[in-house]
């Protein structure tokens, strides 16, 4: 495996496709920033995989996310093997409910008559990317145990190396090949954001989380007059 190219190139190049395709898109697309909701064609399926693969990915996006920022604290977490047990298998649990979810998604997207003639290649592409991403993640779960360590010990600093502009891949070059395509698969994923519908969550409503609850009046009918 190409190192130079893959732990070096790309992560840059999807840095500034990140970058540069959101703001070209959110400057000239306006209202199209957003994912094509497909909720009306097909609702049902929609809500049992949406749901455990929204949820799952977030608290695997923050899971890696504290590894990334606070990898001592992680390791000092992870000193008491109790502890290390229930992150390790609280993380596998999130995984495998991601990956029940995405199946849901895809089989739906392949069941539904309707659903099929608005999927695009580009589509097809990202649930190929998200499949390889999930289950690597879960195979290396499995077969490599402690991930949460080893991450914070090899992958926290190649990752803050990256961001130096001084990427050090020694050691994420020596890791199994199924960890290398789980975080080559990540990159992937990175510079394709601004191309699919994962643009979504760039210009997510977080207003709306905090917001004064809203009064809706159906029906309303102008008596004064």
């Amino acid at each position: 495996m190409n190192g130079v190219f893959f732990f070096i190139v790309l992560p840059y190049l999807a840095t500034l496709s990140l970058l540069l395709g959101s703001i070209y898109r959110y400057r000239f697309s306006g209202y199209q920033v957003s994912s094509l909701s497909s909720q009306f064609l097909e609702s049902k399926q929609l809500y049992f995989g949406s749901r455990p693969f929204h949820w799952g990915l977030i608290f695997l996006f923050f899971g890696h996310l504290a590894a990334f920022l606070t990898p001592r604290a992680v390791l000092a977490w992870n000193q008491v093997p109790l502890r290390l047990y229930i992150l390790e298998f609280t993380a596998f649990a999130f995984g495998f409910i991601v990956l029940a979810g995405l199946i849901l998604l895809i089989l739906r997207r392949i069941k539904t008559k309707r659903l099929r003639v608005v999927t695009t290649w580009m589509d097809i592409f990202v649930y190929i990317i998200l499949l390889t991403q999930v289950v690597t993640g879960l195979w290396t779960a499995f077969f490599f145990r402690w991930g949460s360590s080893w991450f914070a010990l090899v992958l926290t600093p190649y990752l803050r190396s990256v961001f130096k502009l001084n990427p050090e891949i020694a050691a994420v070059s020596q890791l199994p090949v199924a960890v290398q395509i789980h975080i080559i698969s990540a990159f992937i994923l990175i510079g394709m954001i601004p191309f699919t519908r994962f643009m979504h969550f760039l210009v997510y409503p977080f207003t709306y989380l905090w917001r004064p609850y809203q009064q809706v009046i159906w029906n309303y009918r102008n008596t004064k007059n």
